[in-house]
């Protein structure tokens, strides 16, 4: 059943990443980016990583869904056809995708029990933890305490993400509102413009 389960999600997942390369609506786009996220926290559940789990459905499809549909607000709704071919992009993905599968030969199965992780770093954590953290869940310890400054990091990099994008739209909406007024500024100065010269002419 568990495997059955993997399947169909990452079907899923595949169908839903080639709707997105061959999709021109930005906010089609962006509605399956959210799509895709949540299908990939539904997937790290299967794995029993819970909290990243809890991250993936947070980050990728809350607060990148949302920014990304603030952006929209300032840009057009299609993507503009390339003019460049895409025969390079595919190739680096396809290069840059088997070297990913290669570098994973070597780890072991999951759920092995001889895995290193499963040998050392587990049994340690969990000998330790509730001694020297006094928290009776084993991950919250290890991402609090143990891994507290990568966690501290992962935050720092969300937030700052975060306030770049906030201050990129901010400054792309100052920017249309200027060139609003730019063209109503020019639009006011020709209208006065004919009516003098019609004024002219009559007199």
């Amino acid at each position: 059943m568990q495997i059955f389960i993997d399947i169909v999600l990452f079907t899923m997942l595949t169908c839903t990443a080639i709707a997105i390369v061959r999709t021109r609506s930005l906010f089609a786009i962006v509605m399956l980016s959210g799509v895709f996220s949540l299908l990939s926290a539904l997937l790290l559940v299967t794995l029993d990583a819970v909290d990243v789990a809890f991250t993936e459905a947070a980050v990728g499809a809350g607060i990148s869904t949302v920014l990304m549909l603030g952006t929209l607000a300032l840009t057009s709704r299609m993507e503009k056809p390339s003019s460049h071919s895409s025969f390079v992009p595919f190739l680096v993905v396809v290069v840059t995708g088997a070297a990913l599968v290669y570098g994973t030969l070597d780890m072991p199965h999951f759920g092995d029990p001889n895995a290193p992780a499963q040998v050392h770093v587990a049994p340690d954590y969990l000998k330790r933890s509730v001694k020297e953290i006094d928290v009776p869940n084993v991950v919250t310890a290890i991402l609090a305490s143990y891994r507290g400054f990568d966690t501290l990091g992962e935050t720092a990099v969300v937030f700052t993400a975060g306030i770049a994008v906030l201050m990129l739209i901010s400054g792309l909406r100052r920017r249309r509102e200027d060139e609003e007024t730019d063209e109503d500024g020019t639009d006011g100065q020709d209208s006065h413009g004919q009516t003098d010269m019609n004024d002219k002419e009559n007199s």
